[in-house]
């Protein structure tokens, strides 16, 4: 029994090792560029990092990200000046664009599609729209210099509280141990990636079958499509307008991305009545020719990228021409 009990020690470490190194040589696991909370409350990822984000158990999306000097994924650093004309593109993970290669972006293709103007992108996965209008004010000066600011609204996620609060917890909890542990077993980083782990998780941290808010970055259900009701429409359209009370909005230079098709009537009247400049791109999502989401996934893929350039390119375009000034 002592021998068989030992030889199945020795064949199962066997086993995990040979799996351990098949993960790293076709490079299956995901890399995850630590996080931090900088000295104005900002919520970033620690600058220098480069490596591959992956996407399903079969490499069906591998992509390379660098993490710029201002902690945002990005194939330029942010250097705002007012002698160049700038572009700032917020948002969450569908801005960060961990789908993509970082030197293939939105806002590269968006830099490829305007004139002399640089596109910084502010992209973070689990930004909401108090974690964008926080950052426009702590980097204020930055922003002062930067002549377009383009806001990404999801607004099924993104206008779920009114006053903005950094999640120390979250960064600690990325932070311990236990997922430095995943991180560095690659084995265990890919059969998290895949869910293979998620039993194991839920017993650990004791969570129910709903995912930990702080740690869910997938924020993509359609909650329009399902119906919201009048009080939470109430509710978060009360959290905008505390959000713009709390931090201002530059009309003269700020526009919200949206999707039309995800964000009640109501509240794009509210936008049209109160004069906020908003680029919807469902009506062009809405007459694509092919799909516009990644079949795994629902983040851009390429083409979706594509339009959004197209359409952030032609609202500038428009502005331009009105001849609109912000002195």
């Amino acid at each position: 029994m002592k021998k068989f009990l030992l030889r199945t020690g020795r064949y199962t470490l066997f086993i995990l090792v040979a799996l351990e190194i098949l993960v790293r040589v076709f490079h299956l696991y995901t890399e995850d560029p630590p996080r931090f909370i900088d000295e104005k409350q900002v919520e970033k990822r620690v600058p220098g990092h480069t490596g591959y984000a992956v996407t399903g158990n079969r490499n069906q999306n591998f992509s390379k990200f660098r993490i710029n000097r201002a902690g945002f994924n990005s194939f330029r650093e942010f250097e705002p000046t007012t002698k160049k004309r700038e572009l700032a593109l917020i948002g969450d993970s569908f801005i960060e664009g961990f789908h993509q290669d970082y030197d293939d972006s939105t806002g590269k293709k968006i830099e490829q599609l305007l004139e002399d103007t640089e596109v910084y992108e502010y992209g973070y996965a689990g930004y909401d729209l108090a974690n964008q209008m926080h950052l426009i004010q702590a980097y204020r000066k930055d922003f002062e210099k930067i002549d377009e600011i383009i806001v990404y609204l999801n607004y099924e996620s993104d206008l779920q509280r009114a006053t903005y609060k950094p999640d120390y917890g979250r960064i600690a909890l990325l932070s311990s141990s236990l997922f430095k542990i995943r991180d560095n077993i690659k084995l265990l980083a890919y059969g998290s990636k895949i869910g293979i782990l998620e039993p194991i998780k839920k017993l650990l941290t004791g969570a129910k079958n709903k995912a930990p808010k702080a740690l869910n970055d997938n924020r993509e259900q359609n909650l329009v499509s399902v119906g919201v009701s009048d009080s939470v429409q109430k509710t978060y359209l009360d959290n905008f307008k505390n959000l713009v009370a709390q931090y201002g909005f530059d009309h003269c230079k700020t526009s919200i991305l949206l999707d039309s098709r995800k964000t009640p009537y109501d509240f794009l009247v509210y936008l049209d009545e109160q004069n906020y400049s908003y680029i919807d791109y469902g009506v062009t999502f809405e007459a694509a020719t092919r799909p516009v989401n990644l079949i795994y996934d629902h983040h851009w893929n390429d083409y979706g990228r594509e339009l959004i350039a197209k359409v952030v390119a032609h609202h500038i375009a428009i502005k331009n021409s009105y001849h609109i000034t912000c002195d």
